[in-house]
């Protein structure tokens, strides 16, 4: 007691101290002594022990008056416990109601009074006693029941707060209002007696209306933004050091998350699951349940069943569930309770599930009276909507030193606590084009580059397997392509031959300079289609590389950590763009794939994004895997990387023409619009040395005109070789290459054979 550290739990915050999260069983808002203000110390002056201040521990006129009770009731009904004793039962013993457990009570008692003043035994009880709902202690009580720190109660509150120890499971206002309002009288009327007020005041508490409102950033109140993800990665983190005690010990995680911009990614999440459910076709209702004719009528008998349905149908976040009443084309009609009737009856919320109201719908997509649907209040009408079976992920981070900005990591945290933005390896598609890119501008490929957009074929004889046809997207072709209008209209022709020419081992070598792990990037050329495995977490420390010139910065989440006395006992050491020892890419090769990129989303796959934000700064690839399994955005500025991914968790289709460009750039732009509101745009900077434009394109001074590579897939023009220069000194096939690459990376001729694609 004299070195009181009291149970304090693991607590996470935003960078700007927004509390996102809470861990431990006992919800705790410590306060020293002289910052409980006094009404409150009145109030429990007056309910518990009046004479507190007087007696030296026990109250033997309060032993005397309570034996009396006893003897004349023949039972224990009443104690006499002292707020000395109520805290060396609540620090030592149990609440066992024996004579035993009272003898050692009294011995403790003495000890405690002979030993702490008694301000800090009343200092003790009022930050250690528990008063339900998990809050102990009287500052966590008020953001429980009160939803305001303890400092801004009036008389009526502390009343009602000082009543909760008598019995804090029955008379909290939250599990029993009455009684609570009860308690609080009788406490008014002692603090009345005892002249703590005056009748006025006392009359003034008594006619107050208590709010019962939990504050944001309690059990019952909730956080004021979505950072759960967030939270419980950072909860991990610090658990791998401290283990279970990490949740008693006050710890306060200050993580590197903006609270705007985390609740921006969250709605922008969250939105476009629910686009993407509306324009899917309707699945039908959840379940079925059997409403009795005219149970309308008898309200406690349909808020039954309504109750049971949602036990097994919970509201999540605001898609809330009824049962229809009555559904036709033109309304539904939905019970959430007997006394709330919702009529859906909207066109756009009506033309999302019409081939469930039609009279031929199938039986497992018709609405009817007794289906359990969600629903959902978009703007000013309602509508019925699936529960979203599609997830999403989005993070954000700062590219100068990784500091992750904003996370989602799923539609719902309810769902599981399965974090899609570090666990989900999916593939990236043409989001992983601009890896490829970026290792040919280091092998003498320039964004002028002539590149064969022709179908690419490797025979069964070649492969070992099977023959491998890939397509480029709406199996369109073109006879030659730049590097630049490759990239911008995400050809997969080109993307195959670029990576043929380097050479798939290089690009695995090289890959790893990015972030990614080499054993998940297999050398074979359908890499070059994003075919290997990432998560949103590496590729937006990937792209870091593009946005920050060349430099690789770890995405790291915890900022620094302080214990219960807010000393600093953790803080990040992030390596900083510009380190030297960062250095990934040549400073060259990320001013051109930057160039590259801001034109993808200028003119290229990704131009909405520059057209909706009206930004030239934007650099960013889409990226859609076969099939439409995967949908990617990757996107940045030179000061905010932001990946967005969509796809469902056992992997299949999104459906006929859904892509990175239609299902998650949306999620991509809707988060930038908030996260760069009011920032400035930022112009490409001067060329670093090494760099020339030349008729309007790069050179490295080591590959300028001339000695660049000039074609690739290409015939030389005359003869069709793919070998032989033009005549003016280029090199127009990849045979050269090849053997350059060869001699440089000290790898066998097998470089120059057909690879094996899996």
């Amino acid at each position: 007691m004299i070195d009181y550290r009291p149970r304090v739990p693991l607590r996470i915050y935003t960078a700007d101290k927004v509390l996102i999260g809470e861990f431990g069983e006992e919800r705790r808002n410590v306060l020293r002594f002289d910052e409980i203000p006094d009404v409150m110390k009145s109030a429990i002056l007056a309910a518990e022990d009046d004479r507190f201040y007087q007696h030296g521990g026990i109250d033997w006129m309060g032993v005397g008056r309570a034996a009396l009770a006893n003897m004349t009731q023949m039972s224990k009904t009443q104690g006499a416990s002292t707020i000395t004793m109520q805290v060396a039962r609540n620090f030592y013993l149990s609440s066992e109601k024996t004579y035993t457990r009272k003898f050692y009570e009294l011995l403790l008692t003495f000890k405690i009074e002979a030993t702490l003043s008694k301000d800090q035994i009343l200092d003790l009880y009022m930050n250690q006693i528990y008063l339900g709902h998990r809050a102990y202690g009287f500052a966590a009580a008020s953001r429980t029941y009160l939803g305001k720190p303890l400092g801004e109660i009036t008389t009526a509150e502390a009343a009602i707060l000082a009543g909760i120890p008598k019995a804090p499971s029955r008379f909290n206002p939250i599990a029993n209002f009455e009684r609570a309002k009860t308690r609080q009288g009788y406490v008014l009327g002692r603090m009345r007696n005892l002249g703590y007020i005056t009748d006025q005041e006392y009359q003034e508490a008594q006619a107050q209306e208590i709010v019962v409102k939990s504050a944001l950033g309690t059990p019952a109140g909730g956080y004021a933004i979505h950072g759960e993800y967030a939270a419980e990665l950072a909860r991990q983190l610090l658990y791998g050091v401290y283990q279970d005690n990490v949740y008693s010990r006050g710890f306060n995680i200050y993580t590197t998350i903006k609270s705007s911009d985390q609740e921006a990614a969250y709605l922008a999440v969250r939105n476009g699951i629910l686009d993407y459910t509306r324009r899917a076709p309707y699945t039908g209702p959840q379940g079925q349940v059997d409403l009795p004719a005219g149970i309308e009528n008898d309200h406690a008998q349909l808020d039954a069943i309504l109750d049971e349905m949602q036990d097994k149908y919970p509201d999540t976040g605001d898609l809330l569930t009824g049962v229809v009443l009555d559904a036709n084309p033109n309304q539904i009609r939905v019970a959430r309770t007997a006394q709330q009737i919702i009529d859906v009856n909207d066109k756009r919320a009506l033309k999302i599930v019409a081939r469930g109201l039609v009279n031929n719908a199938k039986a497992d997509v018709r609405i009817q009276r007794g289906s359990v649907i969600y629903l959902f209040r978009n703007g000013d009408y309602w509508e019925v909507i699936n529960m979203p079976a599609v997830q999403a992920a989005f993070v954000s981070v700062r590219p100068q030193d990784g500091a992750i900005q904003a996370m989602v990591g799923g539609f719902h945290f309810s769902d599981g606590k399965f974090n899609r933005v570090t666990q989900a390896w999916r593939q990236p598609g043409s989001a992983f084009k601009p890896f490829i890119y970026a290792s040919s501008l280091e092998r003498g490929l320039t964004p002028a580059t002539q590149i064969s957009d022709e179908p690419f074929v490797l025979t069964a004889a070649q492969t070992g397997s099977k023959p491998w046809t890939p397509k480029n997207y709406g199996r369109t072709y073109e006879p030659m392509l730049t590097m630049r209008q490759g990239l911008y209209k995400s050809k997969n022709m080109v993307s195959i031959r670029i990576m043929q020419a380097v050479g798939p081992k290089y690009v695995q070598e090289y890959v790893t300079r990015f972030g990614f792990d080499k054993a998940r990037q297999p050398a074979v050329l359908p890499l070059a289609l994003g075919a290997g495995s990432v998560t949103p977490l590496q590729m937006a420390g990937a792209y870091s590389v593009f946005a920050n010139g060349g430099y690789r910065t770890e995405p790291f989440l915890i900022d620094y950590v302080t214990d219960s006395t807010d000393k600093v006992i953790m803080r990040a050491k992030p390596i900083v763009a510009g380190d030297a020892a960062a250095r990934a890419i040549d400073a060259r090769t990320a001013y051109v794939m930057n160039d590259l990129l801001r034109g993808v989303a200028t003119s290229g796959t990704g131009a909405r994004a520059s057209r909706e934000l009206k930004r030239t700064d934007i650099g960013g690839k889409t990226g859609t895997t076969n099939d439409s399994q995967d949908a990617w955005f990757a996107g940045y500025t030179p000061d905010l990387v932001g990946i967005a991914w969509m796809g469902f968790d056992k992997p299949r289709s999104l459906g006929s023409g859904e892509t990175g460009g239609g299902a998650s750039m949306p999620i991509w732009i809707n988060y930038m619009r908030a996260a760069l509101k009011d920032k400035p745009i930022v112009p490409q900077g001067p060329l670093p040395s090494g760099l020339s434009r030349i008729n309007g394109d790069f050179y490295f001074d080591e590959f300028p005109p001339g000695q660049a590579i000039a074609r690739v897939g290409l015939p030389a023009p005359g003869d069709g070789s793919l070998q032989q220069g033009d005549g003016g000194g280029q090199n127009d096939g990849i045979g050269d290459l090849l053997r350059q690459l060869d001699s440089d990376s000290g790898s066998s001729g097998a470089e120059t054979q057909p690879f094996v694609p899996f």
